[in-house]
């Protein structure tokens, strides 16, 4: 008889023959074994606390090498499908593990297992972060790895060098990747940038010098406004209707207050989710042209949008900078995006995005544009939005009843707390029983801006679908008790 650690209920063992059934999809082969062992666990196959095969073993049987079989026992853990350690075993999971489990395994997951650091920047190892939405994992590091072996024979001086020009197959990646709406951009508009907020501080810094008025959407994505005023530049905030800024309202802005550029997110708007109407799209471009103003279009989440709007760069081309990435859709560590520019400012944007990053790394540049180019960006991106879905599945049943905005291909919600609870207490609450979220705080830059009362709850980064439901059960009794439930002194 074996225990399984302390953490979990204890069973009498027995060790298992499972063979997985491999479907041959194509994916690497330890994703498959993965999957198997979860179809199995799914359909009963492989119950709780049974014990998995030896890595040897497995490996003999199949007739792969240790390694593959080490490989896919490891995304098990990481997918909260088993438990183990050297010595002791694999194990499979049981289906509701206690909120112990739950922080032991994320501790696992994440990088960081050093004490809390009280600066306001790391958070204390072991919290779930629902305050992030990356792309979550469907297997890109097989992808990713590949290409990095291949460039490093291809390159191999290009580790220790700086990068001298850019390649135009960094720029075909990007008009690829940039199309959307039935619009493509010209390719010679395209600059890789470090992500998509580096090129927009680039833009920024471009088109505008210290004390000038940049105008942002009220709610938004308030890093870039605190950015921006870091560099000398106003944000102003616009007012927003459901379908996101208020054209009305910036069209009075421009008048009174000349802002040079404007920021928007039109598609899957952060955080509240909306979709900028086609028409709003022209309205804004007009408003935009009859006050010389800039438009920055922010295009993170449009590569999650099969059908989305035709972008305002196609409505006025010579106006704006359109911006999108890889870190949603399909990986944040590659950091990489790339700017659609007005012609006259595609030498000057890359010489200001060298000067405020650094420069776009080589191997980061040609990493991302080789995926895009041999199709793998929109496979890997068609998998993310299939994993998203099924979690946002999850998230409409366990919240079912509350208020909040959402849409099928975003990574977070919009949830309207309910009576009488306030955003920075619901944040404090959830962070006390070990939940990252993101007060309406986290999306304004001014302190004239009103409370909305909300949350923003991402979900794309949690290791596992049962951790996933475990801290959304805790959220919905969170915010079913009330400030009751929550005594910030205790």
């Amino acid at each position: 008889m074996h225990c399984i650690p302390d953490c979990f209920n204890v069973f009498i063992v027995t060790m298992t023959t499972w063979f997985p059934e491999i479907q041959r999809t194509g994916a690497p082969i330890y994703i498959e074994i993965a999957d198997a062992m979860a179809h199995d666990i799914d359909r009963g196959k492989l119950k709780p606390g049974e014990k998995l095969p030896p890595q040897r073993n497995l490996a003999f049987d199949i007739g792969v090498t240790i390694g593959t079989i080490g490989r896919a026992y490891a995304l098990a853990r990481q997918r909260g499908l088993v438990t183990g350690e050297v010595g002791r075993g694999t194990y499979v999971r049981s289906s509701e593990p206690p909120l112990s489990d739950v922080v032991a395994t994320t501790s696992s997951y994440r990088e960081s297992t050093a004490e809390p650091v009280p600066d306001g920047i790391h958070p204390a190892p072991g919290k779930l972060r629902l305050d992030s939405t990356s792309a979550p994992e469907v297997g890109q590091s097989s992808f990713i790895t590949r290409h990095v072996a291949a460039i490093m024979a291809d390159y191999p001086d290009k580790t220790t060098d700086y990068i001298r020009s850019l390649k135009p197959e960094w720029q075909q990646a990007g008009q690829a990747w940039l199309a959307t709406g039935g619009w493509q951009p010209d390719v010679a508009s395209i600059v890789p940038t470090l992500g998509v907020h580096a090129g927009m501080m680039a833009a920024i810094a471009t088109l505008t010098a210290p004390g000038d008025r940049v105008a942002f959407e009220a709610v938004t994505y308030a890093s870039l406004a605190r950015a921006a005023n870091l560099i000398g530049r106003r944000p102003v905030s616009v007012p927003m209707t459901a379908g996101g800024i208020d054209v009305d309202a910036f069209d009075h802005l421009c008048a009174n207050q000349h802002p040079k550029a404007v920021v928007v997110i039109p598609t899957i708007q952060n955080p509240t989710t909306a979709i900028m109407p086609a028409a709003t799209r022209e309205r804004l471009a007009a408003v935009a042209r009859k006050h010389g103003v800039w438009i920055m279009e922010d295009n993170i989440y449009g590569a999650c949008v099969d059908e989305a709007p035709v972008p305002i760069a196609a409505l006025a081309p010579d106006i704006t900078f359109h911006l999108g990435g890889l870190s949603k859709a399909v990986a944040a560590g590659i950091r990489s995006a790339w700017v659609s520019c007005p012609p006259a400012y595609v030498r000057s944007l890359p010489v200001a995005h060298k000067m405020l990053t650094g420069g776009m790394p080589f191997m980061l540049a040609e990493t991302a544009a080789r995926i895009v180019r041999a199709g793998e960006a929109n496979t890997i991106a068609r998998a993310v939005l299939r994993e998203n879905l099924k979690r946002l599945t999850m998230v409409r049943e366990i919240l079912s009843g509350h208020d909040y905005r959402s849409h099928d291909n975003s990574p977070f919600i919009w949830l309207k707390l309910p009576e009488p609870w306030r955003a920075s207490l619901f944040v404090s609450a959830a962070r006390d029983i070990g939940l990252l979220v993101d007060g309406d705080d986290e999306f304004q830059f001014s302190q004239d801006q009103t409370s909305l009362h909300r949350v923003r709850i991402a979900f794309s980064t949690i290791p596992s679908h049962a951790i996933l439901r475990d801290a959304l059960v805790r959220l919905r009794r969170l915010l079913d008790a009330g400030p009751s439930g929550y005594d910030s002194y205790t």
